[in-house]
């Protein structure tokens, strides 16, 4: 898969219904080795910025979650692990942050009028024409993508 691809996948992804974080991570399940469902089925509580709650972005975390399944921090008894995976984590927020002034939800949809709660609000033309979600998904994949490939793993 090449970067346009991955782009190209996230931001279909997202106008095919699935929240953000969905269209980032399950962009890249095949590539590492997950089904694209369970995939779906993990990053589906991260849209809205969490739950709809507005806090970190869901491309964010999309992002975030196809770095950790692609590293090898997971042993609790190994700290330089723990320590690069969250160097690499900060690295890739704050390249978002840059490119797109937070990794905040409330702040990136500030100036649209987006309602709050746990109802998921209607796909439809107008929903994407308001909103920045589907360009803030292909940055996320983007980055993604470029991780994964000084990784060696696309």
């Amino acid at each position: 898969m090449t970067r346009e691809e991955a782009v190209a996948r996230a931001y279909e992804l997202f106008h095919l219904g699935y929240n953000c974080s969905q269209a980032v991570y399950g962009t890249f399940a095949d590539a590492l080795g997950m089904e694209t469902e369970l995939a779906m089925r993990i990053s589906a509580p991260f849209g809205g910025g969490v739950g709809r709650m507005r806090q970190v972005c869901g491309a964010v975390s999309g992002m975030c979650m196809v770095l950790g399944l692609s590293s090898d921090a997971f042993d609790p008894a190994d700290p330089n692990a723990k320590t690069e995976i969250y160097r690499q984590t900060q690295a890739l927020a704050e390249r978002f942050r840059e490119d797109n002034g937070s990794i905040v939800c409330s702040e990136l949809l500030k100036g649209v009028s987006v309602t709050s709660g746990a109802k998921a609000e209607e796909r439809n033309e107008t929903y994407y024409r308001k909103r920045p979600c589907a360009d803030l998904v292909a940055d996320a994949a983007g980055y993604a993508w470029d991780m994964l490939h000084e990784k060696g793993m696309v």
